[in-house]
């Protein structure tokens, strides 16, 4: 493997963990909003179930659909969120493995222009 292939590698690795980063960002967005959905649901049935409005059994329902809803999306991108971070740190593995194979010659090493 030539060090040109390796940069093409190191490249390609690195434009995939951006993506994944981004995954990773939008779904700690949706747990997020699945936490409101559920906090929502809830507060939507205690005050059904208190009677503080009037809304009757449907905002009963809808509050429960709420908050299952919530429960379902954020167990879900919980899970996703698990496996695009490990996703992450595999290409982060590969993509040092990668460089440690070039061989970086250290800045102390280069000669040194005078002015």
């Amino acid at each position: 493997m030539t060090e040109d292939d390796s940069t093409d590698d190191i490249s390609e690795i690195e434009a995939r963990i951006e993506e994944l980063a981004e995954s990773a960002e939008r779904s700690r967005r949706i747990i997020l909003g699945s936490k409101a959905a559920i906090a929502g649901g809830f507060a939507l049935l205690l005050i059904t179930v208190l009677g503080l409005s009037g809304a009757g059994q449907t905002a009963a329902l809808g509050s429960i659909a709420l908050v299952l809803g919530g429960i379902v999306s954020y167990g879900s991108n919980v899970s996703t969120l698990r496996q695009t971070e490990a996703a992450i740190s595999e290409a982060e593995a590969r993509r040092s493995e990668l460089i440690g194979r070039i061989g970086l010659r250290l800045v102390h090493d280069a000669p040194l222009k005078l002015m």
